[in-house]
């Protein structure tokens, strides 16, 4: 599965547009809050990795579910919520590319 966040491959041709497709994932362990702004921030950062990630994988089998292999203009939201949620939103257009 070819990803990205521009809106063509180069090499490739794209021979059909499938639909646009999604993956959305929220942290499920609220982040504690910390006087040690550096493990704060740590910690903000390995959470938005393990969510990114596991919102490109939600993506991907929601892009295979339409027969594509390929997602492109791909956008990314990352939001830390008050509450010190992070929620992870990743949107783009699955096609069908052909080598050209």
């Amino acid at each position: 599965m070819i990803l990205t966040t521009t809106n063509s491959i180069d090499g490739f041709s794209i021979a059909e547009y499938r639909g646009i497709v999604s993956g959305t994932a929220v942290n499920m362990q609220k982040m504690k809050m910390t006087f040690n702004m550096e493990k704060y921030y740590t910690g903000i950062s390995e959470s938005v990795s393990e969510v990114k990630a596991q919102a490109f994988e939600q993506l991907k089998s929601n892009a295979e579910k339409l027969n594509a292999n390929a997602v492109v203009g791909i956008n990314v939201d990352i939001e830390l919520t008050t509450s010190n949620y992070v929620i992870v939103t990743i949107t783009g257009t699955a096609v069908n590319v052909i080598k050209r």
